[in-house]
């Protein structure tokens, strides 16, 4: 008896995890159809890019900065151990780069924008405004969702652009003024071993992060039910998910674009 409970329990979470997963996809294809298929919103586009792309760019900037300050200490203090402390700024403008300008940036979109996003489209279900969106002829596909994924794909890449330069210029910092770099020599390591694909990838990366941000808020957001307590939970579930499927596609980039 306790095992078969045991496979009725495995089971059930397999059927709710498949079907969650067929929900999220369902959503998605329906987001993506309505969002580049008339008519459009532009200003809504525009709008949200200003919150997406402009609002975080404080949070942004200064996760980067101290991101490639401390990547350029603790390389540092690695590094020393066999003499290869010429390598700190390539392994900085690597690192940041390639992972942690994009997938840092991504973490803090998620929680500001895919938090933002679920309660404000989740406080819409729950007042019942988007049921108002439809009898007014609105699809809320189209003037909710899509602007906001269009915004999130394009205004990713940007931030990830200003976090690579921040994240790069805070590793010289460290490197020149705290442990001693000549400017020209770091400069020159880092120009170096710099190669445009290194920052390709992780633009593209950057588009994949936008995306699942904002179609993980605006799909729990749209899903939410059960008042204040419903929009609470869906705020907290649009920032975990978005947070670990970062995680995960950005793991499936890498082995894509790096793994030999």
């Amino acid at each position: 008896m306790i095992i078969l409970n045991f496979f009725t329990i495995i089971g059930a979470l397999t059927l709710n995890f498949l079907a969650a997963i067929g929900n999220v996809v369902m959503f998605a294809v329906t987001a993506v159809f309505n969002a580049f298929t008339p008519p459009f919103y532009p200003k809504a586009i525009i709008k949200n890019l200003i919150s997406i792309g402009y609002y975080s760019l404080p949070v942004v900037g200064m996760t980067a900065v101290f991101t490639g300050a401390v990547l350029a200490l603790q390389s540092y203090t690695g590094f020393s151990r066999f003499n290869a402390e010429s390598s700190i700024a390539g392994v900085v403008v690597l690192s940041i780069t390639r992972e942690l300008g994009p997938v840092l940036a991504g973490l803090m979109v998620a929680g500001r924008v895919g938090a933002a996003t679920a309660a404000e489209i989740g406080t819409m279900r729950v007042t019942e405004q988007i049921d108002a969106l439809v009898t007014l002829s609105t699809n809320p596909f189209k003037y909710l969702i899509g602007p906001r994924l269009i915004a999130g794909v394009i205004a990713l890449p940007f931030l990830v652009i200003i976090a690579d330069i921040i994240g790069v210029y805070g590793g010289y910092l460290i490197g020149v003024y705290k442990l001693g770099f000549s400017q020209g020599a770091y400069l020159k390591s880092t120009f170096d071993i710099l190669e445009a694909k290194d920052v390709i990838t992780g633009l593209v990366k950057a588009s994949i992060f936008g995306f699942i941000i904002t179609l993980m808020g605006c799909y729990h957001g749209y899903r939410s039910k059960g008042g204040a307590n419903g929009v609470g939970i869906a705020t907290t579930n649009a920032v975990v998910t978005a947070s670990i499927l970062i995680l995960l596609s950005n793991y499936l980039a890498t082995e894509l674009f790096f793994a030999k």
